[in-house]
């Protein structure tokens, strides 16, 4: 079993930062992908941003050049450092890992609440 503990939402003025961090734990392979998905009210989730165990990432192009995902494999811990946040960044933040051996395992964390509002 995988357990994903998700930490850092919360409200914020436009133009504010914010950083979330996921921490993994439980039965995970050492090649895999993290990933922070988002889902506004009345939207489909998204995929925001993800990363490979070999730092390789891919982004929204929403979020491009405004956040970074990045992680430590010692820790089984992925960030999203989220600059110059918008109102329209308001959403869920749900974390995610991910892998294929013969199947694909997926797994979600419980979400976060990222508000941005003056």
């Amino acid at each position: 079993q995988v357990q994903l503990v998700e930490s850092g939402g919360g409200l914020v003025q436009p133009g504010g930062s914010l950083r979330l961090s996921c921490a993994a734990s439980g039965s995970i392979v050492s090649i895999n992908v993290m990933g922070w998905y988002r889902q506004a009210p009345g939207k489909e989730r998204e995929l925001v941003a993800d990363i490979t165990v070999a730092g390789t990432t891919n982004y929204a192009a929403s979020v491009k050049g405004r956040f970074t995902i990045s992680r430590d494999n010692a820790k089984n811990t992925a960030y999203l450092q989220m600059n110059s946040l918008k109102p329209e960044d308001t959403a869920v933040y749900y974390c995610n890992v991910r892998w294929a051996i013969l199947r694909l395992y997926d797994y979600w964390g419980q979400g976060t609440q990222v508000t941005v509002s003056s």
